[in-house]
């Protein structure tokens, strides 16, 4: 098979998208060399490109989260079953999920130990044992780890049974102070879909069915995938005293009396990557945002035999890593066709090409990966012009997604125009609530959505709830959801 087949074949291996959005989506995860499966169901291997991609949003964060005072910490990997039962509303949300240690080389532990689905416990037992005084808050910390949760399905990124993420959690001295940790974390995620990974979100909170085991409040951040359904890309929680009182946690306040801390935790995960592949990709693979990928730029010399083409390219290669560009040259002796089908399923943001008659005339060709435009660029721009149109290609996918999200935000006052809508390729669908569970659940069951969140904007009032047409001044945006 020739050089030009094989990357024919290549491309071909992807499910086209509009035909199979989820096969489509596995291939790109596979293909692309994100993901490999391991022996265990659900235990899936972050391969070098995948495991760069996080570690590019994990920078992003951590930078921020240290910008305001928050330190690392790394907390132990299993929690004693009399700990985790301390928090009943907490481990009866996570009970199903639990994996449990049983057994120390050959003998019987005394105790079970759970391996951590999450690690308010952890934090929870430490804290009893080190606050005093109001002196010594706000504490916050963060912890980068992977959490395991026995998930009856799984897919790629979006629901691993072991996962990698990072986990806030604070104390405060008021429940003002804590309410401000909450809502400023969820501001840290929103900025990071919207300005690093060009995802625009919804922002609001859960209902009480839909929130964090043991919380007061979840706030969440909603994100429009391509195919209209909605992922939960990051949560922030409100705790109240909840858990200082179910641990013991306390301090003396200003007036040297006893009291209970009020408490946060906030948490992002890998499965914001599934988010990226799902608002991003097209047929041709991954469509990666510059400021995470890689790979932001490829240079890809054509006729590389002859003379001086291999040498302006990797001067090029070296022109913009001195830019501080993440580039690659490839020099294999595949063909140019080849290469162009690799990169562009790889999602690489820019590639650029240079041949003889290129270096003659003393200028590049750029090609967009978001968009297939090519331009001419003098060799002379070129450090300043890659930047430039890697900011465009932000723009521009944010823009795409931003486009998406509008088309298919919708408001309904019946269940039976949410029906409709649903089953018209679905989206965002906004509807006035009642507040009753009831109501919730049977909005599930007649229409298949779930409440994604209730948005901060709640400019609509006075008009009937969908469900049981009693009054309501609560709006609630629902939809399918991964």
């Amino acid at each position: 098979m020739n050089i030009s087949m094989a990357a024919d074949k290549k491309v071909e291996q992807i499910t086209d998208m509009e035909a199979d959005f989820t096969k489509w989506y596995t291939d790109v995860c596979t293909k692309a060399e994100l993901i490999a499966y391991s022996s265990v169901k659900g235990l899936l291997i972050l391969r070098p490109y995948g495991y760069a991609i996080w570690e590019n949003i994990q920078a992003e964060l951590d930078r921020r989260f240290k910008e305001t005072g928050h330190q690392n910490v790394c907390m132990p990997l299993l929690i004693p079953e009399s700990l985790l039962q301390k928090e009943k509303d907490h481990v009866a949300g996570f009970a199903p999920e639990c994996a449990w240690v049983t057994l120390g080389g050959s003998e019987t532990l005394e105790e079970r130990l759970c391996i951590r689905p999450t690690s308010e416990t952890l934090f929870c037992d430490h804290w009893h044992n080190i606050l005093h005084s109001w002196r010594e808050l706000p504490l916050l910390y963060n912890q980068w780890c992977s959490v395991l949760r026995w998930e009856k399905t799984t897919r790629p990124f979006l629901r691993h049974r072991e996962f990698l993420w990072q986990e806030g959690h604070t104390l405060h001295a008021t429940a003002e102070e804590a309410i401000r940790e909450t809502e400023r974390q969820l501001e840290t995620y929103a900025d990071l879909c919207e300005n690093v990974l060009a995802m625009p979100v919804l922002r609001g909170y859960k209902t009480d069915k839909e929130k964090f085991a043991g919380a007061v409040r979840t706030y969440t951040i909603e994100c429009m995938m391509h195919d209209r359904k909605a992922l939960q890309s990051g949560t922030s929680h409100y705790f109240g005293t909840g858990f200082a009182e179910a641990f013991d946690i306390t301090f003396a306040d200003k007036e040297n009396k006893p009291a209970y801390p009020h408490q946060t935790s906030w948490g992002l995960s890998t499965r914001v990557i599934g988010g990226v592949i799902m608002t991003h990709g097209d047929s041709s693979g991954l469509v990666l945002p510059p400021k995470i990928a890689p790979i932001q730029v490829v240079v890809l010399p054509v006729a590389q035999h002859k003379p001086g083409v291999a040498e302006k390219a990797g001067e090029l290669v070296s022109r913009l890593r001195a830019a501080g560009l993440r580039v690659k040259g490839d020099f294999s002796d595949n063909s140019p066709g080849w290469k162009f089908a690799e990169y562009e399923m790889k999602g690489v943001p820019l590639r650029i090409e240079i041949g003889p008659r290129d270096i003659a005339a003393g200028h590049c060709v750029c090609v967009r990966r978001d968009s297939g435009e090519k331009q001419t660029v003098s060799l002379d721009a070129i450090e300043t012009r890659a930047t430039e149109l890697l900011q465009a290609v932000h723009r521009g996918l944010y823009a795409r997604a931003k486009s998406n999200l509008d088309a298919h935000s919708y408001t309904a006052r019946t269940v039976e125009e949410v029906k409709d809508i649903v089953n018209n390729g679905g989206g965002f669908i906004k509807t006035m609530w009642c507040g009753e569970p009831g109501c919730e659940l049977t909005m599930k069951e007649k229409a298949g959505v779930t409440s994604r969140c209730i948005p901060f904007d709640q400019a609509r009032t006075g008009e009937a709830c969908p469900v049981c047409g009693k009054p309501a001044e609560t709006a609630v945006v629902w939809g399918a959801a991964y």
